[in-house]
């Protein structure tokens, strides 16, 4: 709460980063509170004692004097730091008086010495009552006696002399492990209690066998400290926004700015507690850019001020501003006398790529000054042995395995490549809306040319603005966190030019204030992360190794063994420099983000004027705000917005303008994706990009994947690239299809959303009888009518953007890179346009490369469209393909006049992937040979109700195994169906016993209406989004008596609840099992963790809601964060979130085991989550490899090594006293996660021989 609190009063000001906090948890009170009484308990103690020796002791005087040293005394002693020592000088005149106190208080205690006695005796008594209640609990212990020492004052002790980080450790880890670190189980264990060390027997017997059979050692668990741990997280913001000024300062080349707020910070000791090692070093790296040796050894005298080490980062900043001047060579051996010293070695000074050439340069040649013959070693190739044990033969390569190539030759890829690299680089890319081709009218003309006028008016109005209120902050130079360098990293214009892109993007309706900031912010910060790589020479080091690594994918070179990430580690340790070719980045936190973007808002909000009368010239003329601030009430809240006058949303729908600007990463690269190759490295050149996306202010996952061992992340980052190196190009017959629609005021059954235009007007008058509207009634009808205007212009707006981006790529070929969630399921990183999108977007994609069909790729593209409409869904595929062929007329019919004929694609599930299939499948059976036909369709096999084939599989159960299909049978089961028949059963018996919204809905419960719930039952749907769904799906029933709607959802789900716990009984046993555990576990004061069988760490990070006020004169805006690690776990989130987590994390698993074998045996392969892609000629290929890695992913013992993980994680420390009510959960929690449930009888191996599996 201090921490809070602190940040709230460091950062303040209306120009500086006024940011107060607050937190609704009263641990960290109750904590402070304690500490303080323990406090002051000892204060009261020590004066006692004090007393005491004044008393009967010799009087000693200490005289501080100050001595100037020029020998090593301590770090920075290089640049001969001055030292201060203490010198006692006795002082005889006082000897005798003293010596007669002492006898008189000998011969006749004082009161003083009677109540320090007292207080001695009284906790000397207590710890003797605790040794014998640890006698009783543990009989024959032998225990040692406690010392006498106070556990007041030696807990008071330990809370000033510990650090920081020790006392992180305490709060998280209470008492001794189990077992000692080098892993005797033997001997005596210390358990400690409050500040007292009691040696103690081991614990009981039958605990400790449990614990010898359940706790095998795991390298991801042991010896790891919690998240909550980690150095810096408990002032992570305010750290973050410090590093953050120091790093812009640095950037605009000025370290003065920058160690004046150091300085800030330093002088104080409350404040200098929130500086870190990496805050002086980003100073030091400035000075030594400027050759400023003295202001170096300055900061490193307020390094051993601060009690910080110097590290590698500082040593390498003060020898590179060294090598920039002519200083004597005995200060450098000096500097690398105490750089050995402090542990560290020349040869590992320079391993880190994140340095700049000259910082290098500098640094060795200041070395050869006083060690000529100092070689730099380039980095060693060391290649990380992939741990996961389901991989290891894919790994081994004992023979040499030829990967696929793509279809394109080296020079094109090099080509493209270039192209990329300036689409990042200018940050922007402005493409052609897919409405430009209207017809253009004479109030149209009119409007874009008064458009251009107000805008070049505002642009001018917002740059003086901006460079007034620069001028303004930079008057403010007292050390604090001011906006100022913010405002200062790129150019005036570029701030108004993205002022004016978001001007013009600003829906009619507004925006929230919040997200309006953040947006700006971010837009703000990638740009400048942009302009920082560009400075660097990474990108030149990137541009050298992708010119060769293009070498691997072209056609036209030959071929090599390795994957894409070891290819691109390989080049990059040819070329001296490491695979991972990062530069510094300091990530702006999230409450950063939002100030800057406030400032930018108010500027926009206050400077930019208009005349009133633009549209309607006779009305008298004055200026107004073009955006106004006003509140709405969101969810019971009050939220800020920022809306156009509608003046100007009219001025922008007249003027219809034909362009869209997009951020570069917005758009799909234009060749294969950069390798990742770490955490922080892949993807694109120039847009900052993490291998795993998480919410704002979740850094957890990123400290997890930081502590992983590189090794393991290997066949993640391998599944990745290998799905970003797929090819796409744009099906141009679909498209034109779907913009004609779209231009021609869209199609809500076709799911091509009208314009706003369109949206309909609230009626005066009720329907059918013709009466006027009450009040209320009329308050609610313009509600609905305006939710359903804001609806479509989001509609319109996303398809607009999907269309646009679709015709911008309609001649190229592009590729999707990817990243993960922290479940570890993929996604492509383009937002709008890519095949996780709907239906239409799948539609315009097809793959770039085409194979021919080959004898039986005809008939699954046949099998795919009966797949497609959903009608045959219990059919066998035999049947499927019979009635393809029956309605070959209607598919020819569609494929040729989609708009004009009978237009059977439409009455289907996805009718414009209905209708791209039709088109394939016409052009293949009109085509000399079908067998040859070269098709680039995409076939896809989906996974039949994934989730709880998982869970079947996990528990081998054998009656939900077959019915999910993991069982061969000769038709598909539907568990949808399955399910909606036993609701069914339920209403009938209901019924007949009288029950009257079972009657009613006699005739409607159908595979439809549970289908959804089914499906995500298993991912945590509770009964309350359960009964939403099955409301939705009830309203879209023409039929269905709407006033029944809510009561019959709520008794429907109930009854699909009642249904899934009799059909899945062990389904039901696992999900309640990781349920108790992380309530368990997030009750104890941790976060559910856990490892997936590929290796990758995960942890959830769900925590209590913490608030951020980020003032600003306009509104102070509520940042709500349920991620921060400072906070306690959110048990209800936790446990509802395990089961669902746990099991996408092995659907990702699964997916990313097929990628990596499909890769291998050369097949295109991508993935909707459980839902997999390739060549109609690979479907047969795709199904056994898919198929094969299922029964290979659960021959694992899943559920065992999940046990054995928590274990070892949450089980390893016994709570204090073995009696008390922490040590009654801990030996619940011990139990529940070493009762594994139990599994059925279903062999795996059948699931080879399944046909519906995925089909």
């Amino acid at each position: 709460m201090s921490a809070l609190r602190l940040q709230g009063a460091l950062l303040w000001g209306r120009e500086g980063l006024w940011i107060g906090l607050r937190n609704y948890s009263s641990a960290k009170v109750k904590e402070e509170a304690r500490k303080r009484w323990v406090l002051e308990q000892a204060e009261l103690l020590e004066v006692l004692e004090a007393r005491v020796k004044q008393l009967q002791t010799d009087s000693v005087s200490e005289l501080v004097t100050e001595q100037v040293s020029l020998s090593r005394s301590g770090k920075g002693s290089f640049f001969q730091a001055a030292s201060h020592r203490k010198v006692a000088v006795p002082s005889p005149a006082r000897n005798e008086p003293a010596t007669k106190s002492n006898e008189r208080a000998s011969s006749q205690p004082s009161r003083w010495i009677e109540k320090l006695n007292k207080e001695k005796s009284i906790k000397h008594k207590r710890l003797l009552r605790l040794e014998a209640k640890l006698e009783r609990v543990f009989p024959g212990s032998g225990a040692k006696p406690i010392p006498k020492q106070s556990r007041v004052a030696q807990e008071a002790e330990n809370i000033k002399e510990r650090t920081a980080e020790e006392r992180c450790k305490e709060r998280t880890m209470k008492s001794q492990p189990l077992q000692s670190p080098k892993g005797r189980r033997g001997g005596k264990k210390v358990i400690t209690i409050e500040g007292c060390s009691v040696a103690e027997t081991p614990v009981p017997s039958e605990v400790n066998q449990e614990m010898e059979k359940r706790i095998p050692i795991w390298e991801d668990a042991k010896e790891n400290l919690p998240l909550e741990g980690e150095d810096g997280n408990q002032h992570g913001n305010i750290q973050l926004s410090i590093l953050s000024y120091l790093d812009t300062c640095l950037f605009l080349r000025q370290p003065e700015r920058a160690q004046q707020c150091l300085m800030f910070y330093h002088r104080s000791h409350f404040r200098r507690k929130l500086l870190d090692i990496r805050m002086y070093n980003i100073v030091m790296h400035g000075f030594a850019k400027k050759n400023a040796l003295a202001q170096v050894g300055s900061l490193f005298r307020l390094l051993e001020e601060a009690g910080l080490k110097p590290n590698q980062d500082s040593y390498i900043a003060a020898l590179g501003c060294m090598g920039q001047s002519n200083v004597d060579p005995c200060v450098i051996t000096r500097c690398l006398q105490q750089l050995k010293e402090d542990g560290f070695h020349l040869e590992d000074l320079f391993r880190d790529s994140v340095y700049e050439e000259n910082e290098v340069e500098m640094a060795v040649k200041a070395i050869r000054k006083v060690i000529p013959e100092f070689q730099l070693l380039p980095p060693k190739q060391e290649p990380e042995i992939c741990s996961v044990s389901l991989l290891r033969d894919f790994y081994k390569k004992e023979k040499p395995i030829s990967y696929p190539k793509l279809d394109f030759t080296a020079k094109y890829l090099r080509k493209q490549f270039q192209k990329q690299l300036v689409m990042e680089a200018s940050d922007t890319v402005t493409i052609n809306s897919v409405e430009a081709d209207k017809p253009l009218t004479e109030r149209t003309v009119q409007a874009r040319a008064l458009l251009v006028t107000l805008r070049s008016r505002w642009r001018a109005s917002l740059l003086q603005s901006l460079r007034e209120s620069k001028l303004h902050l930079d008057l403010k130079k007292t050390g604090q966190l001011n906006l100022y360098p913010f405002l200062c990293v790129l150019k005036d214009e570029e701030y108004v030019d993205i002022l004016m892109r978001s001007l013009s993007a600003l829906p009619p309706q507004g925006e929230s204030l919040l997200i309006l900031a953040r947006e700006l912010g971010t837009k703000v910060y990638n740009k400048y992360i942009i302009q920082k790589k560009s400075r660097s020479h990474l990108v030149e080091k990137i541009k050298d190794i992708y010119e060769s690594y293009v070498q691997l994918l072209a056609k036209d070179t030959q071929p090599d063994h390795l994957l894409p990430r070891e290819y691109w580690e390989k080049l990059a340790f040819e070329a001296g420099c490491a695979p991972s070719l990062v530069s510094k980045e300091c990530a702006w936190p999230n409450s950063l983000l939002v100030q800057l973007g406030l400032h930018l808002v108010e500027l926009l909000v206050q400077v930019l004027k208009m005349e009133s009368n633009l549209l309607t010239p006779g009305l008298e003329q004055k200026l107004i705000p073009v955006l106004y601030h006003v509140y709405s009430f969101r969810s019971g809240r009050q939220i800020g917005f920022i809306r156009p006058h509608p003046i100007l949303t009219r001025l922008l729908l007249e003027a219809a303008e034909t362009t869209l600007t997009f951020d570069s990463f917005v758009i799909p690269m234009l060749c294969p994706p950069v390798p990742w190759v770490s955490p922080h490295f892949g993807a694109y050149i120039f847009t900052p990009t993490k291998l795993m996306r998480y919410m704002e202010g979740a850094i957890q996952h990123q400290l997890l994947l930081n502590r992983c061992p590189p090794g393991n992340l290997h066949p993640v980052m391998d599944a990745l690239n290998q799905l970003g190196n797929c090819p796409w190009k744009v099906n141009e017959a679909i498209l034109d299809v779907v913009i004609s629609i779209f231009n021609e005021k869209g199609n809500e059954k076709l799911d091509i959303p009208p314009p706003p235009s369109e949206a309909p007007q609230p009626a005066s008058h009720f329907p059918g009888s013709g009466g006027p509207l009450t009040k209320a009634a009329f308050k609610r009808e313009v509600a609905r009518c305006r939710k359903k205007a804001v609806e479509m212009y989001s509609l319109r707006m996303d398809a607009l953007y999907k269309l646009s981006i679709a015709k911008h790529m309609k001649d190229q070929v592009f590729w999707f890179p990817h990243n993960m969630d922290f479940r570890g399921r993929t996604y492509p990183c383009p937002p709008h346009f890519n095949h996780l999108g709907s239906d239409l977007t799948r539609a315009i994609l097809l793959f770039a490369e085409g194979k021919p069909l080959g004898l039986h790729g005809l008939d699954w593209l046949k099998i795919h469209l009966i797949n497609l409409t959903g009608l045959k869904k219990r059919n066998s595929l035999k049947e499927r393909l019979a009635y393809a062929n029956e309605i070959m007329a209607d598919i020819l019919d569609s494929a040729d006049h989609p708009l004009t004929g009978k237009k059977w694609w439409m009455n289907t599930d996805e009718p414009w992937q209905a209708l791209a299939c039709c088109m394939e499948i016409a052009r293949a059976v009109r085509s000399p040979d079908p067998a040859t036909y070269i098709s680039h369709f995409p076939v896809h096999q989906d996974g039949s109700c994934n989730g709880l084939q998982h869970y079947a599989a996990l528990g081998r159960d054998v009656v939900g195994a077959a019915s999910v299909n993991l069982a061969p049978c000769d038709v598909p089961q539907d568990v949808y169906t399955v399910v909606a028949q036993q609701v069914e059963v339920f209403r009938k018996r209901d019924a007949e016993d009288g029950v009257k919204i079972a009657q009613v809905l006699d005739g409607f419960i159908g595979r439809k209406v549970v289908k959804q719930t089914v499906m995500t039952v298993v991912y945590g749907v509770t009964r309350y989004g359960g009964r939403l769904q099955i409301e939705k799906r009830l309203k879209e029933i023409d039929d269905f008596p709407q006033e029944y709607v809510w009561e019959a959802s709520h008794y429907l789900v109930q009854q699909v609840f009642n249904s899934l716990k009799e059909m899945f009984s062990g389904t039901r046993e696992i999900q309640g099992w990781l349920t108790d555990c992380a309530r368990l576990i997030s009750k104890s004061g941790r976060t559910v963790e856990w490892v997936t069988p590929l290796g990758l760490p995960i942890v959830q990070p769900y925590h209590r809601s913490k608030s951020i006020l980020v003032n600003s004169s306009m509104q102070t805006v509520n940042l709500k964060s349920r991620h921060d690690i400072s906070q306690k776990p959110d048990t209800v989130k936790q446990k509802n979130a395990f089961p669902p987590n746990f099991i996408h994390s092995l659907d990702s698993t699964h997916m990313m085991l097929t990628a990596l074998h499909c890769h291998r045996r050369g097949l295109t392969f991508v993935s909707v989550h459980d839902c997999y892609w390739t060549h109609a000629l690979t479907v047969d290929v795709m199904n056994q490899v898919c198929r094969d890695q299922f029964v290979e992913l659960h021959s694992q013992p899943i559920l065992d090594d999940l046990s054995k993980f928590m274990l070892q994680k949450y089980c390893t420390y016994l709570p204090v006293e073995w009696k008390s009510k922490k040590s009654l959960e801990y030996r619940r929690l011990l139990q529940l996660l070493s009762n594994v449930p139990e599994k059925g009888d279903f062999d795996l191996e059948k699931v080879k021989e399944s046909t519906y599996f995925f089909s």
